[in-house]
């Protein structure tokens, strides 16, 4: 549970003029709207990105909601972020069907290949980490993409490898 912030962390989006600008236009525009939580936690997050703990207890207080139930909501859907994403989120499904398909083999090969876990962002901003209960694909259609796409780069290879010999055939 989230207890008033005594300290907001300075880089807190609430703490940023212009952002805290925004905030409270959405506030303003929905707070005299009975049921409109659902509605400004969107809309907040739409235009900053996530709703930090920080921003949870404003929003509380501006609406005049109990904490508790600002951070349930966004506790409890998986759309809402605390802390800001990257511009790309890749998100593996931990689903029976998926998990028992070799889904944390991927993961382990995204874990290498980016350096970062799930729920972490790259330094660059770039990429962020997920997991997710059902998302609504079956991981043999991402099997089928990845193997379509390794068939693709030996291909590539193979023509590059021909390409290579031809030419010191050439020169020879």
């Amino acid at each position: 549970m989230l207890k008033t912030a005594k300290i907001i962390p300075i880089e807190d989006p609430h703490n940023n003029e212009e952002k805290r600008a925004v905030i409270d236009r959405i506030l303003d525009e929905y707070k005299h709207i009975s049921g409109s939580t659902m509605v400004v936690l969107n809309q907040l997050q739409g235009a900053i990105g996530h709703i930090s703990p920080a921003m949870q207890v404003y929003v509380a207080n501006r609406l005049g909601q109990p904490v508790s139930h600002i951070h349930g909501v966004v506790s409890f859907y998986s759309f809402f972020t605390t802390k800001p994403r990257g511009k790309h989120t890749i998100k593996f499904c931990v689903g029976t069907a998926c998990y028992v398909s070799s889904i944390d083999q991927i993961i382990e090969k995204a874990k290498q290949v980016l350096g970062i876990g799930p729920g972490e962002t790259t330094e660059d901003g770039l990429i962020t980490l997920e997991l997710c209960r059902c998302a609504v694909v079956s991981v043999l259609a991402v099997r089928h993409l990845l193997l379509s796409l390794m068939k693709k780069f030996k291909d590539a290879c193979n023509r590059i490898d021909s390409q290579d010999i031809q030419k010191s055939e050439v020169s020879n």
